[in-house]
């Protein structure tokens, strides 16, 4: 019996045998060589869902391949029955593909083959069978190699598979943040069309900034924050978030201050954020106040409102929890009926922590929150820094706001949030201070 490219038989064995020989990563390399001349393809991807760490192998055009994720080509494999490989035309990678489509289910989770073809000429019924036939021993390989992995090596792939479920989460809650903002801002009855759209876009632009300031320090496992910086951090995405909403924000932040390691600042914030937007999900809110304790051993977040008081089964809040929990702490919530809802989120603070003193900020005794040495005006936007400059020259709101393009309300918040940041009370003081900045 012929199959097509493959002589006989055992010669599709000795590929199989070629491909599962390969180290993880090189499979798909090997496959898509293997498949080359019997199925002329731009590019291929295997679906592992055993493999947690990365359930994706994808080679070929890399425009192509940076679009296929998990759920991608999990979504196309379901569609297709396995054993009987699927040929047609799918929408991805930016445009309609002809696609070859190949499902398994020799692990309970199924797994599967996505090729993106050269052309839409339809694969003989041989190869169709030749391309089953190797999808299916790599799924069974695969499965084996999960099932028989060391204990190190299944701890290795569930923390990256938890690191990444994090990861995810955390960006899900910052995008949804940043769209209650400009929804806010939106919705608004006080603003016109000019001052909300040019507001809009002034709240997408921030929210694009802190997601790319936030990416340098996801990289290194070490750095530290202040309480009392971090605090103000997490205060200026929560005011970004509410600065158009009926709802007062109000905020508590440390009465004492130490260094806080990258995992206990960033969890809390996040924590916290999630919490201030499964409030504003309630009716009849018109207040929130945020604070942080710290104690020896412990920082205490709490998120009161003046809601209807109401607990009901939100999956936000059990997500809070799991996430306060895979940190060592504790989550608890609190309802009055008629008088709001207290979250109170408690993070245990390592020994290095607990140890630490109160940082001293000799240097700039007027600006307390930056640490000798480092730059003061680091806490400030892009935008933000942009707008302290014209305040230095002494220029007015409409004269910045000329100057920058944006509306005169914009540069009312944007002076709002320098005078905070830079704790003083007037522009001319922050003209002073960019002025001692610069020198």
């Amino acid at each position: 019996m012929e199959y097509a490219g493959f002589a006989q038989p055992s010669s599709a064995l000795v590929t199989a045998a070629h491909i599962m020989h390969a180290p993880a990563s090189e499979m798909a390399t090997r496959l898509s060589a293997a498949l080359a001349d019997d199925v002329p393809h731009r590019a291929v991807a295997l679906l592992a869902t055993q493999c947690a760490s990365s359930p994706v192998a994808a080679v070929g055009d890399q425009e192509i391949t940076d679009t296929l994720t998990g759920a991608v080509l999990g979504a196309l494999v379901a569609q297709v029955t396995p054993g009987h490989p699927w040929q047609g035309t799918a929408h991805l990678a930016g445009g309609p593909w002809p696609v070859l489509a190949v499902a398994s289910d020799l692990t309970p989770r199924g797994a599967g083959l996505v090729m993106v073809l050269d052309e839409d000429t339809p694969v003989t019924a041989n190869v169709l069978l030749i391309v089953q036939a190797l999808v299916d021993l790599l799924t069974s390989h695969v499965e084996r190699l999960v099932t028989d992995a060391t204990p190190n090596t299944l701890a290795q792939s569930r923390a990256v598979a938890q690191a990444r479920t994090h990861a995810v989460a955390e960006l899900g809650e910052a995008h949804a943040a940043a769209l209650s903002g400009i929804l806010g801002v939106l919705r608004s009855h006080r603003l016109d069309d000019t001052v909300a759209r040019s507001t809009a876009v002034d709240l997408a632009v921030n929210a694009l900034l802190e997601l790319r300031n936030e990416s340098p320090r996801g990289t290194s496992p070490v750095w530290e924050e202040s309480a009392r910086q971090a605090f103000g951090h997490l205060s200026d995405s929560l005011k970004m978030l509410l600065s158009h909403s009926a709802v007062q924000l109000e905020l508590d932040p440390p009465a004492n201050d130490r260094s806080l390691t990258s995992v206990t600042a960033h969890a809390a914030k996040v924590s916290v954020r999630a919490a201030v937007l499964a409030a504003l999900q309630q009716s009849e809110v018109r207040r929130i106040r945020v604070g942080w304790q710290l104690g020896l051993t412990e920082l205490v977040a709490t998120v009161r409102d003046d809601g209807p008081g109401l607990l009901n089964d939100d999956l936000r809040a059990c997500q809070i929890a799991q996430r306060v929990e895979a940190q060592g702490g504790s989550f608890e919530l609190d309802a009055v009926p008629g008088w709001g809802m207290t979250t109170k989120l408690t993070f245990p603070l390592a020994l290095s922590e607990a140890a630490a003193t109160r940082i001293s900020r000799p240097v700039f005794a007027s600006f307390p929150d930056e640490a000798p040495g480092a730059d003061p005006l680091a806490g400030l936007g892009a935008r933000e820094l942009e707008v302290l400059e014209h305040l230095a020259l002494g220029h007015r709101n409409r004269t910045i706001a000329q100057e920058l393009h944006i509306s005169e309300s914009t540069v009312k918040f944007h002076v709002a949030n320098i005078l905070s940041k830079l704790s003083v009370g007037s522009r001319g003081e922050a003209a002073a201070f960019f002025h001692s900045a610069a020198v």
